[in-house]
């Protein structure tokens, strides 16, 4: 039974969907304004590993994303380029999608822009002020966080202990210094759209409410996002949302990743501190950056490593080459079942996909030892493909330059036996030395010799 983390109760729970096999899922998207990085790409690889698990599972999962096209970022940057906001997002949406098929993300069913999205959000400001949990003032609106009791529950903080630690500029226009933006009121040169309080363009929080209520209904299956957006982004949007509806929760499991960090800083656009995911494929490619992330449990924070992706490649090497060698062998000795049913327990515990990977590898090593002993292997090659499939692995070989390094490999491994056996040993270790520094390990057992990728 798959459980999950759940962040609004801090508890491992089962994961029970509201009208299940049927989940509903939002997850928040960028701000297209520049290039996206490889933290956004931890992000949306953690996210499609769940997607395509809970499918592997037997669920129908309805997934939306939004993109926020148009916020302060965006219209500098414009300003900036000489061009507008609309042409700006735009361009970057784009680049977006082109940077997720270079990851092998699967596509959500949905994309909203806050901008298309406008009448939905009036509507729902209109609400919160008629009921009163939001009011105007001087062309903005502002949301009543004293209005929402249980504010603070998700990032599980009181208001007394946000005020005192606060860093709030005191405004007149605010009743309180807590309170946030629903509608801005805009700036001489800033697009605009018409409201009942002038012209202006909405906050960053409410176009999530607006958004997920439009697409999914009143009550989410799982809500997810970076360790960043859990406060304010994600508490102000149960705040919105809840009020504006009178049900909850606004979201069942609220499922928040650790950050990507470079060095001792967060991977940030703002910042400057980046590293492109197109820069990132094409030095080392889909399936190692995928790997990457996968070795990490995604609540855990991760640091970007050029060693670890080097690492990874090789493990990607090692998992190929058991997929595509063709053997043929005899009677089948290991048992495919039980490996599968090793890696749904890793994936049902939290996506635990450390634990899986370290399964998979466990799988091909097996598979290595026995195709050694002349047994069959090829249900179990497809169980290494399909798993890793659920992890969005490809594991191709584009050309036959692995199978033809293997088989030099054999033969050096066959040579440095033939010494073993003469006693040769000062070449039988010279052919082990030359082979570790090429990044080969040999281990030595009572059925004959086994190397690997290390």
């Amino acid at each position: 039974m798959l459980r999950i983390l759940n962040t609004l109760t801090g508890q491992k729970e089962e994961f029970i969907p509201h009208n299940a096999p049927n989940v509903l899922m939002y997850i928040c998207g960028v701000t297209p304004y520049s290039d996206s990085h490889v933290g956004h790409g931890m992000s949306y690889v953690v996210f499609d590993v769940m997607k395509r698990y809970m499918k592997y599972k037997g669920y129908s999962v309805k997934h939306i994303q939004n993109f926020t096209d148009i916020d302060d970022k965006i219209i500098a940057r414009a300003a900036e380029n000489g061009s507008t906001s609309a042409e700006l997002s735009q361009k970057f949406i784009e680049a977006y999608f082109s940077d997720m098929d270079l990851l092998g993300i699967e596509k959500a069913e949905y994309y909203p822009l806050a901008t298309q999205e406008i009448p939905k959000i009036i509507e729902m400001i209109e609400g919160l002020i008629e009921k009163g949990f939001a009011y105007q003032s001087d062309g903005d609106v502002y949301y009543r966080v004293n209005s929402f009791k249980s504010y603070g529950k998700l990032s599980h903080r009181t208001l007394d202990g946000m005020m005192a630690g606060a860093r709030v500029a005191i405004s007149e226009s605010k009743e309180n210094p807590l309170d946030f933006t629903l509608w801005k009121k805009s700036k001489p040169g800033e697009p605009y759209w018409d409201s009942p309080w002038g012209i202006g363009r909405p906050g960053w929080h409410i176009e999530c409410s607006a958004m997920s209520l439009e697409y999914l209904g009143e009550s989410l299956d799982i809500h997810g996002g970076g360790a960043d957006l859990l406060f304010p982004h994600h508490e102000n949007e149960i705040a919105q949302s809840e009020a504006f509806t009178g049900s909850e929760p606004f979201s069942k499991y609220w499922v928040h990743h650790g950050l990507l960090r470079l060095g001792d800083e967060k991977m940030s656009k703002s910042i400057g501190n980046l590293v492109t995911i197109r820069d990132a494929v094409s030095q080392f490619g889909k399936d190692p950056f995928r790997i990457f992330v996968l070795t990490s449990h995604y609540r855990n924070p991760l640091t970007w490593s050029e060693e670890i992706l080097e690492g990874a490649v090789k493990a990607c090497a090692r998992l190929s080459r058991i997929v595509n060698t063709v053997t043929m062998g005899d009677k089948q000795v290991l048992d495919p079942a039980t490996y599968r049913e090793q890696f749904e327990i890793a994936m049902d515990d939290d996506f635990n996909t450390p634990q899986a990977l370290a399964i998979l590898f466990d799988l091909a090593r097996d598979i290595n030892r026995s195709a050694k002993k002349g047994e069959d292997v090829q249900e179990l090659r497809d169980l290494v493909k399909e798993l890793s499939q659920l992890l969005g692995l490809d594991l191709e070989q584009k050309n036959s330059q692995g199978d033809q390094a293997d088989s030099f490999i054999e033969l050096l491994i066959t040579l440095r036996t033939q010494f073993r056996d003469e006693k040769n040993f000062a070449m039988s270790d010279f052919i082990r030395d030359e082979l570790e520094k090429l990044g080969v390990s040999i281990e030595d057992s009572n059925d004959g010799t086994e190397w690997d990728f290390s």
